[in-house]
């Protein structure tokens, strides 16, 4: 039992108290790592949602492609439900399908006599809207492609990484062979893998970032220095920051801090001193923006940056880069994937700026979110029948001016019923007068006697 005792360590023994207070005592700091900050970050629900919406929108553009694959225009539901780990639903096929009546529409076979499904013809014609707005906003994907191209420090891409954004980008696709071998002018294909910029375009328009024309808009509009303008971004802190002691001083001098542009051509250097390390993160931040200003609906996944990393020279962890600046980006979590938004370009979960990618896409949500509301078919026959019916202007009466009508067969039933009645009525009166003869015959009687 002594042995025992004397094992136990001195802090246990004795507690901490005035007489043990040279005795040190290791207290365990709390992790501060990006997932820590990723968890303790301020959420934006607006922001959250959109995301978890469109988590489901992509899960019904990959069914419809796989559905696309097959030979004819529907699939049988059984089918359909091996596709499950391929799409990565955690509930039934029948089910998920059943909520969307608005898109898939299920049927049963006229001689297999099972449940099939296929795409409802709103949803194809969206499609094609789509694809239609795509072509029609080429020349704008190509000019993103081409101030990739120029961000990037050696002037080349690879294909794989414009083909993991070209949703994002509005690019068809087969942008391969659609775009870049259509504009041999602008792009050169080293490989098959690697593309490169041929010439840099002479318009000074295609060198200018989108934070600039934002600079210049708040230098002549709001009477602001070019001291407090020249390098800033514009801050949008999410609703519920807390901003700490010294918050506000540190980002009033990040703001002034000078950076290297991301179109500028020069050597890439970082410098430990004179605030190097900062004005190399703040090129990033910039590239960044520029990026998520390029593409169609102001997000990207967060997976999908580090593709850019050795393109651009940014030597730093993307994800950990965004969660210092909640003012500028956004990380979504919900769904499978992180989701970045570019706080200033949207409000209340829409674009300040639409363009008509967007619009169709946007469209295509909208569908979705209707849900089970609305799918109801009119009745036909009901309108049909109210065109039979006239109404009398004199009497104010409805006339049937000829057709079948709910309730006609009621009629005959009445008809009888008012028959029956006449009978039983004539019948009771009929009884009646007999009961009064008897008892007036009684009455007489007794008076005689």
């Amino acid at each position: 039992m002594r042995a025992l005792q004397m094992k136990t360590p001195i802090s246990q023994a004795f507690p901490f108290g005035p007489f043990n207070s040279a005795i040190q005592r290791r207290w365990k700091k709390p992790a501060d790592t990006a997932q820590t900050r990723l968890e303790n970050r301020t959420r934006d629900s607006q922001l959250d949602k959109l995301t978890a919406n469109l988590h489901r929108l992509a899960t019904v553009l990959q069914l419809q492609h796989l559905i696309s694959k097959r030979r004819g225009p529907y699939v049988s539901v059984q089918i359909m439900s091996r596709w499950k780990n391929i799409v990565g639903l955690n509930t039934g096929m029948g089910e998920f399908l059943r909520k969307y009546p608005h898109i898939f529409e299920i049927f049963t076979h006229p001689v297999k006599r099972n449940q099939c499904c296929r795409v409802s013809r709103r949803m194809l014609d969206l499609m094609l809207e789509e694809e239609a707005a795509v072509k029609e906003c080429e020349l704008d994907a190509v000019r993103r492609v081409k101030k990739l191209l120029m961000m990037s420090v050696s002037g080349t891409l690879r294909v794989h990484t414009l083909w993991l954004i070209r949703r994002e980008l509005g690019l068809p696709e087969n942008f391969r062979d659609s775009v870049l071998a259509k504009y041999c002018d602008d792009f050169k294909l080293v490989d098959l893998e690697t593309v490169e910029l041929v010439r840099r375009d002479e318009d000074k328009d295609l060198g200018v970032a989108q934070v600039e024309i934002w600079r210049e808009r708040e230098y002549t509009e709001k009477w602001l220095s070019e001291f407090e303008t020249k390098y800033a971004f514009p801050i949008n802190l999410p609703t519920g920051f807390k901003i700490e002691c010294g918050f506000r001083e540190k980002l009033k001098n990040w703001q002034r801090l000078q950076y290297l542009k991301p179109y500028e051509r020069k050597d890439v250097v970082w410098v430990r001193n004179c605030g190097g390390i900062q004005r190399f993160e703040k090129r990033a931040v910039a590239i960044l923006h520029e990026l998520l200003s390029l593409t169609t609906e102001k997000m990207v996944v967060v997976e999908r940056l580090s593709h850019f990393r050795k393109d651009f020279c940014m030597k730093v962890n993307v994800r950990e880069l965004l969660l210092k600046h909640p003012g500028i980006f956004y990380i979504s979590t919900r769904g499978d994937t992180q989701m970045v938004f570019l706080r200033e370009a949207s409000r209340k979960g829409c674009l300040i700026e639409p363009n008509p990618v967007y619009v169709v896409r946007r469209k295509m949500l909208d569908l979705l979110l209707l849900g089970q509301r609305h799918s109801r078919e009119p009745n036909i026959e009901s309108k049909e029948e109210s065109d039979n019916v006239v109404v009398d202007e004199d009497v104010g009466v409805d006339v049937d001016v000829g057709g079948p009508r709910d309730g006609d067969w009621v009629i005959p039933i009445l008809d009888n019923f008012d028959d029956n009645l006449h009978e039983i009525s004539d019948s009771s009166v009929q009884e009646l007068s007999d009961y009064s003869e008897n008892k007036n015959s009684r009455t007489e009687y007794k008076l005689q006697f």
